[in-house]
């Protein structure tokens, strides 16, 4: 985990970090004596989330990241934001892709405080495929704003999540499972929100492919990797088939997605840890849940409730329920 905290009032200190830390790039104020930027940023290598704060109006003109850009505007406005074919304003509550990783882009930032998300483009690969070309051939968004309200509130609350509870973490480099969880949960929100390239939908040969066999290799591959940072596009490279084929197997045959499935084999993993332990054991619930990629305590307490009926703390102090559950839900 890398994190950083920015501050200055010097128009040039500024500018020289911004290139540093995003891309090369020019800024300018028409008030150059009253500049003060903060910024704050936690970041893994794949995934950085930056709180700024400007209170000065700051002109931009910025050559390709190379990863894909989201801002989420909380106070103040972005003026003028012009990329090829693009020219928009966002204001207060806006979440929109900032630029794409092969596009240079310039506007204003008008005093405000804003969020910046930078992905790298093979995240998306993770969780879908383009319908055409090479099987890795990048997937590409096609739209700069989120499709409704609903999809731009979706993926806001899955940015805030991530800064708040995974990236901030310091510890949190110790558990990749967590981190590889939080990378395809945003990934997929990203698909989610904006529209894409890839193709999410069965084809006639993804519906052939999804048969009974194909379920239980990615079952059986699941079971004996859950303890690595699995991604769907691992599984389904593991059984031979492509992600749209493997997410149609797990819908067609157990109404489910291959992430919720493997949510559920950690947890059954999770279970069998807790119940091996024993009350006198330095064992903790908050610990077994971190090693098999679940963050909160409190989250992972209400699903294994849903799973096996009783506390994971009752379990670790000697009591336990038969039940084991495969259900599709989960958080990280």
């Amino acid at each position: 985990m890398d994190s950083l905290l920015f501050e200055s009032d010097d128009l040039e200190v500024t500018e020289d970090f911004l290139c540093r830390a995003y891309a090369d790039m020019r800024i300018g104020s028409a008030t150059p004596q009253s500049s003060r930027a903060r910024v704050r940023r936690d970041a893994t290598p794949s995934i950085s989330i930056d709180e700024l704060d400007l209170d000065f109006e700051m002109s931009y003109s910025v050559s390709p990241l190379g990863k894909i850009c989201l801002c989420v505007v909380h106070e103040g406005t972005v003026q003028d934001h012009v990329l090829r074919g693009v020219d928009d304003n966002f204001g207060p509550g806006d979440a929109v892709l900032f630029a794409p990783p092969d596009e240079p882009y310039e506007g204003r930032i008008c005093g405000a405080r804003y969020n910046i998300t930078m992905v790298d483009p093979a995240l998306l690969n993770l969780v879908a495929a383009t319908e055409a070309g090479p099987p890795h051939s990048p997937v590409r968004l096609t739209g700069h704003r989120p499709r409704t309200q609903a999809d731009a509130d979706r993926l806001k609350s899955t940015i805030f999540y991530l800064r708040d509870h995974v990236l901030s973490d310091p510890g949190i480099e110790s558990h990749p499972l967590i981190l590889s969880t939080g990378s395809q949960l945003l990934a997929a929100s990203i698909l989610a929100a904006f529209p894409h390239t890839a193709r999410t939908d069965a084809t006639a040969q993804d519906r052939v492919d999804a048969h009974p066999a194909t379920l239980r290799r990615a079952i059986a591959y699941i079971d004996d990797h859950a303890d690595q940072p699995l991604t769907v596009a691992d599984i389904a490279d593991a059984v031979h088939v492509t992600i749209r084929t493997l997410q149609y197997a797990f819908r067609r045959h157990l109404d489910t997605t291959p992430l919720a499935y493997l949510r559920q084999a950690r947890l059954a993993h999770a279970h069998r840890d807790l119940l091996s332990a024993g009350p006198d054991s330095n064992v903790s619930v908050a610990g077994v849940a971190a090693r098999w990629g679940f963050l909160h305590p409190g989250r992972f307490a209400a699903l294994y409730r849903a799973a096996y009926g009783v506390n994971p703390a009752q379990t670790l102090n000697g009591g336990h329920a038969p039940t084991d559950q495969r259900q599709g839900q989960g958080d990280i």
